[in-house]
Formats: structure tokens, C-alpha cells, sequence
């Protein structure tokens, strides 16, 4: 470790105003690092329907392999990035994984085939992986401890606002520019870089206790003495992020079913928007709750209410979906529940980071948090075959059965709030 003398809280030698700006910066970077990793699940049916592609029959299998590609490399991206953040800093690898995700999507608008697009996605998902834990590590480390819980929750809020963005992109800009444009423009974020370089700081508590050993160290540590918080971490990070994915990326085609089950007339073009303010709004609304109340009643009662709130809404719009569509009064709390139980997302940055000593903070948190969101290349797959049998609808049930397990499994953890991770 650094020679350095550490102090109780390297955190407070920064200006609150350093903090806020750090915060900002970051907040853009996970934003636009989730709006390309979800956008192409809004742009699928375009692509599907391109002379080059023609997916026809194969459309939903396509789908979910890409998506599932993506979020298959976001586990490896998750891996590397999270050793390279806890060797060289994390406001230069930061930097690193804007470049990746944005460059790479912007690749996407070059696409000619299958094949091609799954080597794109796959480099945006790589990118993606590296992004959240580092951006989250930082955050956990340059703010207070009694705001932890919050400053996480911040920025995961950065979520749906990325999902609100991919959605007005897929569902108005593409149908005016062209799905290829819009990979185009989407590379724009790349930009960020340079409010990365001018504005972040680097972690006080990282060059404090920043590492001298090999880049393997961290994994083999983690591997040899952390094995059991990881493995419990991936858990529940994978069952909550299956009932994430399998949601929103198949929401689409579940209000295509709806549209055409419904006996009214009632077109899905006139939902759309209010699928953004209902489902969106109520997840950002979720996230800005989740941190105030998991830093005041603990992180397990908070993560277990909000799972089961999701839990109801899903069950509700699989089994009730069509009749509820009828009766709005009734089909928009149930997106509500989902949305607004969807906030406890928000909550993994500051578990994580807590579970973790600062050392291998940034290596745990990627390869954790990433292996889970990796793991979705399975749900996806799944997706597939039961909504290919038996509809979207009855494969939301796979959702909720993920949300219920998250909801009972975060109690086997040991309640972290409040710990303090200058003493880790």
C-alpha cells in the first residue's frame, strides 16, 4: 500500500462542490452508458425488418441473442475494467469505458449482418460493464458515510432517464433518421471524456491506499478471502436483474400482444408515451426514495420491500394484462408497482461497496455486479423460447418469480449500513 498516512475520512478533504460536480460527471456517464446498452432493444423490430436483416420468423430469437450478447460482455467488461480501476484509478478508467461503450455503439450503424451487430454489441456491452463500478466505487469513496446510500442511488438514477432517452429514440427519432443514424449520433457521449478529465477527481481513499501488486492480486484476493460476500452479491444481483431485463426489454412486444388481444382498437402507438412516464417516471421516483430510505431503515428491509412491490405489479400485468388495458384505471398502478419497485437497482452500488474492502473495492464490485448482469444471457434465452410457446405475458411470471427470490434472499445478508469503509 501507499506510504501515506491515512486520515479518518480522506472523503472530507474534498470540497462538497468537488463532490457534486464528480457526481454530475458521473451521472452523464452511467446515463448514456445505459441508454446504449438498452437502445438496441427499442430499434430490434427496425433492424428485423431491414432489407440487409429480413429476421421474420427468427425475430425474437435474434433479439434475445444480441441483447443477451451484450449483457453476457458486460460481465467480462465488468471483470477487466473493475482490476485496471483498482490499479490505475478510477477517473482514468472511467474515461477508458465512456470511449468503449460510445465508439462502439456508433460502430453498430455499421453493421451489414447478424454476426457483425453481435460483435458490436458485444464491444458496447464490454464497455458498459467497466462503467457502473467504477463510476459507483468513486461515489462510495468521495462521499460521507451517513450519505452513501444516497449519493448510489443518485446515481443509479441515472437508469430510467437512459431507458426514457432509448425509448424516444427507438419510438420517434428512428422512425425519422434511420436506425443506422441513430447508432451514430449515439456515440456522441464520447465527449464526456474531456468533462471526465477536467472535472472528476480521483478517489482520496484510492491514492490514499492505491496498490503496488500485480494487476492478478485483487481477483486471487477476492477469490481467496471474499468468495462467500461474492458469491452472495452475484445472487442477488442476478435475480434482480432478471426481473430488470426481462421486463423492459420485452416490454415492447408485450404491448404489441396486448394491442392485438385487445378487442377495442386500442393502439400501442397511443401508450407509448405513457409506458415513459408511468414505468420510467415511477423508477426514477423509486431510485430517489430507495437511498434515503435504505440509509435510514437499512438495506435489507428496503431491497425486500421494493422487490415485492415489483413482484405484484408483474404478476398483475401478465395474468391481467389484456383486461387491465381496457380499464387504464387499473393497468397503470400495476405499472407503477413495477416501475417504482424497480428503483431498489438503486441500492447495489453502496452494498456492494460495502461488502469490499478498499483495496479490491472496484475488482469486487465489477466482477460481481457484472458476472450478474452477464448471467442475463441465460434469461434472455429463456425469454425467447417461453414468449416464442406461449406469449411475453406468461414469460413476465419468470420476472416476478426473480423478483420474489431477491425480495426473501437479501435477508441472508448482514445489514451494512453505516459501515465504514475508511476503516475497510
Amino acid at each position: 500500500m501507499s506510504a501515506a498516512t491515512p486520515v479518518s475520512d480522506p472523503a472530507s478533504s474534498l470540497p462538497a462542490a468537488v463532490r457534486w460536480r464528480a457526481y454530475g460527471v458521473s451521472l452523464a456517464g452511467w446515463l448514456f452508458d445505459f441508454y446504449d446498452l438498452v437502445l438496441f432493444a427499442y430499434l430490434a423490430q427496425a433492424i428485423g425488418r431491414d432489407p440487409g436483416f429480413h429476421w421474420g420468423a427468427d425475430a425474437h430469437r435474434n433479439k434475445a441473442l444480441l441483447v443477451g450478447i451484450a449483457l453476457a460482455t458486460s460481465g467480462v467488461g465488468g471483470i477487466v475494467f473493475g482490476g485496471l480501476a483498482d490499479r490505475f484509478g478510477r477517473k482514468r478508467v472511467m474515461s477508458w469505458t465512456i470511449l468503449v461503450y460510445s465508439l462502439s455503439t456508433g460502430l453498430c450503424g455499421l453493421a451489414t449482418g447478424l454476426g457483425m451487430l453481435a460483435l458490436f454489441r458485444g464491444l458496447t456491452g464490454f464497455g458498459v460493464g467497466g462503467e457502473w463500478a467504477t463510476g459507483h466505487a468513486l461515489m462510495a469513496e468521495i462521499f460521507p458515510q451517513k450519505q452513501r446510500g444516497r449519493a448510489a442511488a443518485l446515481l443509479q438514477a441515472g437508469e430510467p432517464v437512459g431507458v426514457a432517452l432509448a425509448v424516444i429514440a427507438g419510438f420517434w427519432l428512428e422512425p425519422k433518421i434511420g436506425w443506422r443514424a441513430l447508432f451514430f449520433v449515439s456515440a456522441l457521449p464520447a465527449l464526456l471524456v474531456f468533462a471526465v478529465r477536467r472535472h472528476v477527481p480521483e478517489s482520496p481513499l484510492w491514492l490514499q491506499r492505491q496498490q503496488i501488486a500485480g494487476f492478478f492480486e485483487p481477483y486471487k484476493e477476492l477469490a481467496r478471502n471474499h468468495w462467500r460476500a461474492a458469491l452472495q452479491g452475484w445472487a442477488l444481483g442476478a435475480s434482480k436483474l432478471g426481473t430488470y431485463w426481462l421486463t423492459y426489454v420485452w416490454l415492447p412486444e408485450y404491448f404489441t400482444e396486448l394491442e392485438q388481444a385487445h378487442t377495442q382498437g386500442v393502439a400501442f402507438s397511443s401508450i407509448r408515451l405513457q409506458f415513459i412516464l408511468v414505468a420510467q417516471g415511477g423508477q426514477l421516483l423509486g431510485m430517489l426514495t430507495f437511498g434515503w430510505l435504505s440509509d435510514r431503515f437499512g438495506r435489507r428491509p428496503a431491497f425486500s420491500a421494493y422487490s415485492l412491490l415489483t413482484a405484484v405489479g408483474l404478476l398483475a400485468l401478465s395474468q391481467r394484462g389484456p383486461q387491465m388495458l381496457a380499464q387504464p384505471l387499473l393497468f397503470w398502478p400495476a405499472m407503477l408497482a413495477v416501475g417504482f419497485g424497480s428503483g431498489c437497482t438503486a441500492g447495489f452500488g453502496a452494498l456492494l461497496a460495502e461488502l469490499f474492502p478498499t483495496h479490491i473495492r472496484n475488482t469486487a464490485m465489477g466482477t460481481v455486479y457484472n458476472l450478474a448482469r452477464g448471467f442475463q444471457f441465460f434469461t434472455q434465452m429463456a425469454m425467447a423460447s417461453i414468449a416464442g410457446r406461449f406469449g411475453v405475458g406468461q414469460g413476465l411470471l419468470l420476472a416476478m418469480a426473480f423478483a420474489l427470490f431477491t425480495g426473501t434472499f437479501v435477508w441472508t445478508f448482514r445489514e451494512t449500513r453505516g459501515v465504514d469503509l475508511h476503516a475497510a
